[in-house]
């Protein structure tokens, strides 16, 4: 077997995908390890536009089943139509009763994440590489954004984004399909938003739905369903399934394990190499070290971490990739919970046809450009969209059922994210005595959101208002509800990249400091997290490692 691979990818998710689709075109032969079931494109997609009356329970969990098999998922979008997709919280536990509160909501399924993602596809702006140096807070990002850029746009022309061109310096535009267009309301909203609030913006959407067809990758453009999570058997969004394994299939240099465990990594002190990987089958509970040559760690950021912090010095509690004292800390999330919405006048004699996968966007409009004194650092954005819901009329008889033909007064609903800043004491760490089935000790997470973060998210909530209502909207109202780490599904750090190796795990490649042969490409490696959502970064910091690495590997340096 030591012959048999050049490279293993530990997870198949936008990161795990992307590593196996650059590496196998560049020549490698690939071993894929994922801990979750196999899922083949289309034909394991159950409820793929399958109506309510269809799926059990019309695609509602029964209340019993989430508490005893999916209580920390439940915090996630699973449901019947995508259960098959998600971890089994009673099987696959971590120490969520102890630490701080946390919601790891984790995948269980070929795909990862790419099958029940958000698909909101942002580029990171040039200050978002800069602003832990200019802040002094973290450290500071060993890259910037020139040096992702082209990387940004060899992603974008693979995946397909669609979204609207604003030339916005704080939100750069990305190599763009035609946007989902706004509805009526919208329309009306982003005219009214902009004059009353100036230097503020309501956009398209940026989407890794394809609004036009790319036959070439034998996808077909959305179809309007909003039923994404379930799988799209048209390949119509960015996943695993249906962009980046057929690539790597069409090689003939892949080799996929599903229900493969990966509980460490194998390392030689000597040499400062990782030597193998080691892999318990989910079925059988049977182990294997299986030799490497090159690893791209891609399991996500908290389990890459844990398999990190796994992989130890003999008789020791110390990793070996731990010399920075660094992993395991600076973990981070965004922090969101807080929603504003309002009515919007008039348009009664219109309703919209289709369901659209995404809507608008307000970007960051805090602490852009040297703006001071709003009371904490970095920004948030907003997201949200227009809609009218049939109405509800009381009674009973003929009168309710003309009364439901109707439709209620349009409204508009946003919700905030924002950035989380980097500490050292939001960290995670190996539970010392308990375990999992397959003998990997239990995550424990201490994991907080700090002042900033909540006066940001006052802030979203004081300014959401006064934008619906200098816009016009009426009965404006807002919430918040608690803010859990974990809960945006946007969790980042615990292997941060830097300059300095004893103070980061990664270097500016996302190659690992203490071994030139692994490489570890998912939101582990964020230096901090912007306010926009990640994983479009994940994929253009993936595919700029696996070149490094094949380049490095070519002139013998690995």
């Amino acid at each position: 077997m030591a012959n048999m691979f050049d490279a293993i990818v530990v997870g198949s998710g936008v990161s795990g995908g992307w590593a196996a689709k650059e590496l196998t075109e560049k020549g490698l032969r690939v071993l894929m390890l994922d801990r979750g079931v196999m899922v083949e494109h289309g034909q394991d997609y159950e409820f793929d536009g399958a109506p309510a009356f269809a799926v059990p329970g019309r695609d509602m969990m029964p209340p019993a089943l989430l508490e005893s098999d999916y209580f920390i998922a439940k915090h996630g979008y699973v449901a019947p139509s995508t259960r098959k997709f998600y971890n089994n919280d009673r099987l696959n536990p971590y120490a969520y009763g102890e630490g701080e509160k946390f919601y790891w909501i984790r995948p269980g399924a070929v795909g990862g994440k790419s099958l029940i993602w958000g698909r909101w596809s942002f580029r990171w702006a040039p200050e978002d590489f800069e602003a832990n140096k200019r802040d002094g807070v973290g450290i500071d990002w060993p890259i910037r954004y020139d040096d992702i850029a082209p990387w940004y746009d060899y992603v974008e022309n693979t995946i397909g984004v669609s979204g609207s061109r604003e030339n916005l310096p704080y939100l750069p535009d990305s190599q763009f399909q035609p946007p989902m267009q706004m509805n009526i309301a919208e329309n009306w909203l982003k005219e009214r938003l902009e004059a009353t609030s100036p230097g503020r913006k309501l956009i398209n959407a940026r989407l890794s739905n394809i609004t036009e067809d790319k036959p070439e990758h034998g996808r077909t453009k959305c179809q309007y369903r909003n039923q994404c999570g379930r799988g799209c058997s048209f390949g119509a969004y960015f996943s695993t399934q249906a962009v980046t394994l057929p690539a790597a299939r069409a090689t003939d240099r892949l080799t996929l394990r599903s229900d493969a465990v990966v509980t460490s990594l194998e390392y030689d002190s000597a040499t400062k190499r990782v030597t193998g990987v080691r892999v318990v089958d989910a079925n059988t509970g049977q182990a294997e070290i299986i030799p490497a040559r090159l690893v791209f760690l891609c399991a996500s950021a908290i389990a890459s971490t844990q398999i990190l912090l796994n992989s130890r010095i003999p008789d020791s509690g110390t990793s070996h990739f731990d010399t920075s004292g660094t992993l395991g800390r600076y973990v981070m999330d965004h922090i969101f919970r807080v929603g504003v919405s309002g009515e919007i006048p008039g348009f009664t004699d219109y309703i919209e046809y289709g369901r659209r996968p995404g809507a608008v966007y307000v970007p960051r409009f805090r602490n852009i450009g040297g703006e001071e004194g709003v009371g904490f650092r970095r920004g948030y954005g907003y997201q949200g969209s227009a809609s009218r819901s049939p109405a509800a009329p009381e009674g009973f008889g003929a009168a309710m059922k003309h009364g439901m033909r109707q439709y209620g007064p349009w409204r508009f609903s946003m919700g905030a994210f924002g950035e989380c800043l980097p500490y050292e004491d939001n960290r995670v760490s190996l539970h010392a005595d308990r375990t999992d089935r397959f003998g990997m000790p239990l995550m424990r997470f201490d994991v907080t959101f700090r002042d900033n973060e909540l006066r940001m998210m006052d802030d979203a909530r004081i300014e959401g208002e006064k934008m619906l209502r200098a816009a016009g909207l009426s009965n404006v109202t807002s919430g918040r509800s608690e803010h859990v780490p974990g809960d945006a599904i946007h969790e980042m750090g615990g292997a941060r990249m830097g300059a300095d190796p004893r103070q980061s795990v990664l270097n500016k490649w996302s190659q690992a400091h203490d071994a030139a042969n692994l490489f570890v490409t998912d939101g582990a490696q964020m230096a901090s997290i912007s306010c926009v959502n990640p994983s479009l970064t994940f994929m253009a910091l993936t595919a700029r490692a696996a070149d490094h690495a094949v380049k490095e590997m070519e002139a013998g340096a690995i």
